[in-house]
């Protein structure tokens, strides 16, 4: 009988790991005659004790690494006491091989070229040990395909940002900054340092999303967390306020937006979104309470709208934290998207966290969704829900507080933005109660900048938030806005 034929060519056995021993030999040297500047250059360029592959090199550097942060002076003399004293000396090869790596390197101007080599090769390392578990991983059958390719996606990208994270230098960050400071400043007093989210109040507060950041929109079931959510997106993809007049700022255009919908499918959003556009109840319709010809021709005119509209709908219930930042980092290279929307974070799931129980698995969620926001650099816009803790509390408001975030006090902490989202009508006996149209958005929590509430307009019959007219929403910083930023409902 033929035998089978593999398709997967067959790996070398026995292969050494790139490395160059030479040039490990050379950055050492090189220290051993010039210690500050050559230290320097290797912590610059992120020279790990790990980068050197032969293990008495390794040692050396990581003791000459110890000796440069406690500003010791390093010579032949003071590093040979020093692996005397560690009881490692020997292990190095002695004396005489610190003597050696001198009398070997006749100048440290090639510093920089040896660290390169040292670094370069350690790379290589590192893809081929990504490599190996990820092959390990596609043979464990307990887990599904996807959930490899997305661990192997992150794992190849850690070791990309460690390569780059030495980059930047703070003079850089300062001019960077600088430049920031400068645009703010040519804003004026009515504009907005994030993107804008269509409703002029809130904006008056947060100053808009900011890119990097994670922003908490959290809200018992029913209170419209989902919809003011997806009003902001539509706000963005639309480039238009939710009065339909144009944003302002540059932001009067089309922004690409991802919705992360793990309770509603693509087709409810949609229709949704179409009726709230439109001005037309979506219950009415399925009813057939309204003339065909005019809601035919609004529908027509709001999907004309939204047909083009950048929104990028991934509509997978109970999705992996780790698929959806594989899934995000996709969206983000192909589309340019520049506004993230999970809803919501606790039907996400964490299977790395799952066995520890709920709380961890939440706090490995918050702080994977807090960690994509910063790699994408985009604002990550994510749904919660609260506690019964509101309700009961004995308070007729039923206002919440920080701590009814549901399942993980890490929410709180990773948020940088957090909004707590109420409406009166539903709690009978407190305050605004009889208004069916208030919604009040609570800044619980504004990392860089002040906290206070707002008050909104929530069309029920259309899912739809506006601005609510003559509202002047105080900040706990005594600062009002101007009241030509608040437009009329």
């Amino acid at each position: 009988m033929a035998k089978a034929i593999s398709t997967t060519a067959a790996a070398p056995l026995l292969r050494v790991p790139p490395h160059n021993a030479e040039a490990e030999r050379g950055v050492l040297g090189s220290i051993l005659l010039d210690a500050s500047r050559v230290m320097d250059l290797c912590l610059a360029q992120g020279l790990t004790t790990e980068a050197f592959y032969v293990p008495q090199n390794r040692a050396l550097f990581n003791i000459l690494k110890l000796m440069h942060q406690d500003n010791i002076a390093i010579d032949m003399i003071t590093v040979s006491e020093r692996l005397r004293t560690s009881g490692l000396l020997e292990n190095v090869g002695g004396a005489a091989f610190i003597e050696q790596l001198i009398d070997q390197t006749p100048t440290s101007a090639h510093a920089e070229y040896y660290i390169e080599l040292v670094s370069q090769k350690h790379l290589l390392r590192c893809i081929i040990d990504c490599s190996r578990e990820t092959e390990t991983s596609c043979y464990d059958s307990g887990q599904s395909a996807d959930l490899v390719l997305s661990t192997a996606e992150q794992a190849f990208l850690n070791i990309a940002e460690r390569q780059r994270g030495f980059i930047g230098t703070w003079s850089e960050a300062v001019n960077d900054t600088v430049s920031h400071v400068f645009r703010l400043l040519d804003l004026g007093p009515g504009g907005i340092s994030g993107l804008p989210t269509g409703l002029k109040n809130l904006d008056n507060i947060t100053r808009g999303l900011r890119s990097g950041e994670m922003i908490v929109l959290a809200a018992r079931p029913s209170m419209g967390k989902t919809s003011l959510a997806m009003n902001i997106a539509e706000c963005l993809a639309l480039g238009q306020q939710m009065n339909g007049q144009p944003m302002e700022g540059g932001h009067n255009r089309p922004h690409a937006v991802a919705v992360f919908s793990l309770e509603m499918s693509q087709e409810a959003l949609a229709l949704r979104m179409l009726c709230g556009l439109a001005e037309v109840s979506a219950f009415r319709i399925e009813r057939g309470l309204v003339g065909t010809k005019t809601v035919g021709d609004l529908i027509t005119r709001a999907a004309s709208k939204l047909h083009k509209a950048p929104l990028y709908v991934d509509d997978t219930g109970g999705i992996d934290v780790m698929e959806m930042r594989a899934r995000a980092r996709r969206m983000k290279k192909k589309y340019n998207i520049e506004l993230i929307v999970i809803d919501y974070l606790q039907i996400v799931n964490c299977r790395e966290a799952a066995r520890q129980g709920r709380q961890q698995e939440t706090s490995a969620i918050s702080s994977n969704i807090k960690a994509m926001a910063k790699e994408l650099k985009v604002p990550v816009l994510v749904l919660s829900q609260l506690s019964r803790n509101p309700e009961q509390r004995g308070d007729k408001s039923a206002k919440p507080k920080l701590s009814d975030l549901r399942d993980s006090g890490a929410i709180e902490q990773d948020a940088d933005v957090v909004l707590l989202l109420r409406r009166p009508c539903k709690y009978p006996g407190s305050d605004g109660a009889d208004d069916k149209r208030l919604a009040i958005v609570d800044i619980a929590k504004h990392r860089n900048g002040p906290t206070g509430e707002v008050n909104l307009n929530f069309e029920d019959s259309l899912t739809r938030f506006y601005d609510r007219a003559f509202d002047q929403p105080r900040s706990d910083d005594g600062v009002e806005p101007d009241p030509a930023d608040v437009g009329p409902m």
